[in-house]
């Protein structure tokens, strides 16, 4: 956590291709993601204390690909788990969004069960990761929370981020706490005292009238902010929920184990009946790459319909579009994973003559167009380079001797 922090990469490309949504709803700023087609059920994540709704980036770049449509969310300025409940649904009616599915960790899964327990018909399934039941054992370590509205930002940060397990990680999760670390950076002091608020306010997850079987617990084994006896706690209130443990993963398992966890959502989405929707998610077009170049497409047969179709236009959002916000092309994993193909040499002759090394090409983008060779075509061009062959090997012939005969003829 020291140092100068560089964002990753594919975060840096999840910024470029998927937009920010802040919407004022009442008195409250709400800040989220909403990404992959609307046809389909939404999953919403629901972060920690120290979490935003950028710390789920690597769940809606995975699932939106898959056909799952993911909104990640910032959590409100709320100050009291009432406020909260209110405050979320209105968020949920003003998106236009009425059944959900909710993953949520830390104080995000708190909250998730606080909202499936005073609104049973919108909460449909729950996956809860690192999280707790009530919120007493917080209270008790935080005696100063009455005046956490005072306090200045510098502490608050301090305070939170004591929370976060320091010291040597493997690089993943040293990753992972980098990234939420700049994070909590981001955060107003307003921000972190009404998380800690509602991380300390005396609270506690009643009965759901959501059955076990809907309910995934997502756990890791080596570490986290939450004690091991609160996590326990979840696993006994809800015994028939299906587990899913990760040997490891730290605080942060959605970022420091992005593929266990993502294929853990899925298949809990698919076991309560939510179906992916993977033929609203536009496809890369044929060859591989991100678009068709302006030759490819000259190259193309006038009357080949397919000539009328602009792949381009699938990665344009506009208004007739209504999946222009569940586009997501695939980051790009090398400068070079596309362009070697192009460049590479399909097929060559090589003649090989005494000292002379000879090689014709044929160019790849020659055979897009030719994708079988005539023999004859071939024969022709090796007859023609022995003859140049022949015809150099003649003259040089032709001249050595000359010169000899020239030097007899004056030693006579």
């Amino acid at each position: 956590m020291k140092g100068v922090y560089s964002a990753p990469g594919d975060y840096i490309y999840f910024k470029s291709q998927v937009p920010l949504h802040k919407i004022p709803i009442g008195t409250k700023q709400w800040r989220y993601y909403d990404f992959g087609p609307k046809a389909v059920p939404p999953l919403i994540c629901l972060p920690g204390t120290a979490g935003t709704a950028d710390v789920c980036y690597k769940q809606i770049m995975s699932l939106s690909m898959k056909g799952y449509r993911v909104i990640s969310v910032d959590i409100p300025r709320v100050w009291n788990h009432h406020e909260w409940i209110q405050a979320f649904e209105k968020f949920l009616d003003a998106i236009d969004v009425h059944h959900i599915h909710i993953y949520g960790t830390s104080l995000g899964g708190f909250l998730a069960q606080l909202f499936a327990q005073h609104r049973p018909r919108r909460v449909r399934s729950l996956i809860l990761s690192n999280t707790f039941l009530d919120t007493r054992s917080f209270s008790a370590a935080m005696p100063w929370a009455p005046i956490v509205s005072w306090t200045p930002s510098f502490l608050l940060k301090r305070y939170v981020l004591t929370g976060i397990r320091d010291g040597p990680h493997e690089p993943f999760i040293a990753d992972s706490v980098d990234f939420v670390v700049s994070q909590v950076e981001t955060l107003s002091r307003e921000d972190l005292a009404s998380r800690l608020t509602l991380t300390a306010d005396a609270a506690s997850v009643g009965p759901l009238l959501l059955t076990d079987s809907f309910i995934t617990i997502l756990d890791t084994n080596d570490y986290s902010a939450i004690p091991q006896q609160l996590k326990d706690e979840v696993s006994e209130r809800y015994p028939g929920a299906r587990r899913a443990q990760l040997k490891t993963g730290g605080d942060f398992p959605f970022l420091s184990r992005p593929d266990e966890v993502n294929l853990h959502l899925q298949l809990h989405l698919r076991r309560v009946g939510v179906e992916a929707r993977p033929d609203l998610v536009p496809g890369i077009p044929k060859g591989g790459s991100g678009g068709s170049s302006s030759e490819e497409n000259e190259k193309k047969d006038p009357e080949d319909p397919a000539k009328d179709e602009d792949p381009a236009n699938d990665d344009r959002g506009s208004s007739d579009n209504p999946l222009a916000e569940s586009q997501l092309p695939h980051a790009p994993e090398s400068s070079q994973s596309h362009s070697l193909g192009d460049q590479l040499v399909s097929n060559a002759i090589v003649c090989h003559f005494s000292n002379v090394h000879m090689m014709v090409s044929l160019h790849a983008g020659f055979l897009k167009n030719q994708h079988t060779i005539p023999t004859e075509t071939v024969m022709r061009l090796c007859v023609e380079i022995f003859a140049l062959h022949l015809l150099s090997f003649y003259v040089g012939s032709l001249y050595i001797s000359l010169n000899c005969n020239r030097r007899v003829g004056q030693v006579v």
